[in-house]
């Protein structure tokens, strides 16, 4: 069994000499993983299910913190939990995260997004907070396709993002796994369709969480299975 630590800057806050202390403890113990989660903005009353979140809480940008990571650190992974993926150009998140990948020699393994919970955040995103799951799908289908193409480049042409013979360099050094979270039975279907992993949320029970996997492995037979035979 492997062991990942999350660090939440709302609560730990950012200081980077302990962010620097806790990332180096974390890797001599042997944890194989550190994480930072993600709210591009904050506002009076923003309210997930039951908690509210004080205005001035202090959510950091996960990527910077996990370049800072990175070059504190030698070998532990780096994992986001979650970032709010349709509040991100997809073909400028590409190049980052490919950037990171490779400055931390392979370590951007555990890659995972959502569609975030709050309509004022995602009103200062610029994003319509009805579209944030269709947003999602095509930024996936958008950050894969980059980081498959070569130097003919590769031309995409969806609801949201267009663009014609596009190269996009560094790549990853290995295919960089795109984990899929969120409590919602739609999270777990978009982890079957089109995730690489399933990065449950909180605030479920076993059993809720047990029926989310049952979902997203169901999601991913039926959308396997070849034309005319049957998903199970």
């Amino acid at each position: 069994m492997k062991f990942g630590l999350m660090y939440n800057t709302g609560f730990l806050g950012t200081d980077p000499d302990q962010i620097f202390a806790v990332a180096r403890h974390a890797e001599q113990c042997g944890f194989e993983s550190f994480y930072f989660a993600e709210h591009i903005a904050l506002y009076p009353g923003a309210t997930v299910g039951a908690v509210t979140i004080p205005a001035s809480t202090p959510v950091a940008d996960p990527l910077e913190c996990l370049a800072f990571v990175a070059a504190a650190t030698e070998r532990i992974l780096l994992g986001t939990g979650v970032l709010l993926l349709p509040y991100h150009q997809p073909v400028v998140l590409a190049k980052r995260l490919a950037t990171l990948d490779v400055l931390s020699k392979g370590r951007m393994r555990l890659f995972s997004v959502g569609v975030g919970a709050l309509p004022g955040e995602a009103m200062a995103g610029g994003v319509d907070f009805a579209t944030r799951g269709r947003r999602a799908d095509e930024a996936i289908d958008v950050l894969r396709l980059l980081w498959d193409g070569d130097e003919n480049g590769v031309s995409f042409d969806g609801e949201f993002f267009t663009f014609t013979d596009l190269c996009s360099f560094p790549k990853p050094l290995a295919r960089l796994p795109i984990h899929v979270g969120g409590s919602s039975p739609a999270a777990a279907r978009r982890a079957g369709l089109r995730g690489d992993g399933y990065f449950p949320g909180g605030g479920l029970t076993e059993a809720e969480r047990a029926a989310q996997f049952d979902l997203m492995r169901e999601t991913r037979r039926r959308w396997s299975a070849p034309a005319g035979e049957p998903s199970t």
